[in-house]
């Protein structure tokens, strides 16, 4: 009952897009395209899916977003129900990246084409067809940086260290076992370790990408590891935030911010959201890793724009970026079959240093 309740709703939001002032938009010769995203409440996908809107209505292209709150199974119905209705093209932020294969699968099936963001697609999915692409960054590049801030840091205030280089710190995870949890930490630990640091790590544990369960944690954590720890590292900027205001509430803050902070430790985060740089600029976060939702979300729109209009040749640029020409570490660019499906944004650093350039 619950899955037929949740189709009929999803086919009324379905039909509402397409009509306005009581008669249809979407035209035969109009480009129509399905926006399928895990959950808007993610400052990120937030940010990204406005962009696609923005773009969207300049290009004149029909945009039907629909969020699935996290739930897969919602994501399927969702993506079956605009199938029915005609659309073919999409731009999809999966919740799993196991159900990928099946949705490449059911839109090739229709003739359809994709782009995948965010949680990428398994090599498999994308090898359905080529009219599949991965329009995103690699994860792993996110904890490199995060491993470059943290030896600017140290390095310049080496008295805060533990005995050999050692970090003593409280880590808050995205979602366990989501892609980019798995690559952040990878690249964190590559980085660290290459800059001969030792990761004492005092306390782990998800957040889910939220801020208000990172504030939970680390409500818990500073009680238990007063005075222990030398750093905080987030996987986004929502937790790195959340640990911020954890901190603030507790005032574990110092009065001298000489080192870019007013608490007592660094908190990194990554996104470069406009809300964690203006955190920045007061001070409170360190420092984060624009992970660029604009050109992220304007890749993904140009190929998609492209797919649908028959236009797209295969190795072409789209948003000033080329697909990989050779394999990397993180997946599915790991695999060569599909590199040439693969269209990567750079990551970059953000610090006090060069935070205002981000700044809207």
């Amino acid at each position: 009952m619950k899955r037929i309740l949740v189709s009929i709703f999803l086919a009324v939001l379905v039909l509402s897009t397409a009509f306005a002032g009581g008669k249809q938009e979407s035209t035969s010769s109009k480009i129509v395209i399905g926006a399928l995203i895990r959950n808007l409440d993610e400052q990120f996908l937030a940010d990204y899916t406005a962009n696609l809107k923005d773009l969207a209505t300049k290009a004149g292209v029909e945009l039907k977003v629909l969020d699935s709150r996290s739930d897969q199974a919602m994501q399927l119905d969702q993506l079956n129900l605009l199938l029915t209705q005609g659309v073919k093209h999409f731009i999809i932020i999966p919740n799993q990246t196991e159900a990928t294969e099946q949705m490449t699968k059911a839109i090739q099936a229709k003739g359809g084409t994709a782009v995948f963001s965010n949680t990428p697609p398994s090599a498999a999915a994308l090898k359905v067809g080529k009219n599949f692409f991965l329009a995103d960054s690699a994860q792993s590049v996110a904890g490199y940086m995060q491993a470059q801030i943290i030896d600017e840091y140290f390095t310049k205030y080496p008295e805060r260290l533990g005995p050999g280089k050692t970090l003593n710190a409280l880590m808050i995870l995205g979602q366990l076992g989501h892609p980019a949890q798995i690559a952040r930490s990878e690249g964190l630990a590559k980085g660290l370790s290459e800059r001969g640091y030792k990761l004492n790590v005092l306390a782990q544990d998800t957040a889910n990408w939220k801020p208000d369960e990172a504030q939970q944690k680390m409500d818990a954590w500073i009680s238990a590891f007063n005075g222990k720890f030398n750093i905080v590292i987030a996987q986004n900027d929502g937790m790195a935030l959340g640990a911020v205001e954890s901190m603030l509430t507790t005032k574990y803050t110092k009065s001298d911010t000489s080192d870019g902070t007013m608490l007592k430790v660094p908190v990194i985060g990554v996104d470069a959201t406009q809300v964690a740089l203006k955190s920045i600029s007061e001070n409170k976060l360190y420092a984060t890793v624009l992970q660029d939702s604009i050109g992220i979300s304007t890749t993904a729109f140009g190929l998609a724009k492209a797919l649908a209009s028959g236009t797209y040749q295969a190795g072409m640029e789209v948003n000033g970026i080329k697909p990989l020409a050779a394999v990397i570490s993180d997946p599915p660019a790991n695999d060569p079959a599909v590199i040439g499906q693969c269209y990567l944004v750079p990551f970059t650093p953000v610090t006090k240093e060069n935070y205002k350039q981000f700044m809207k």
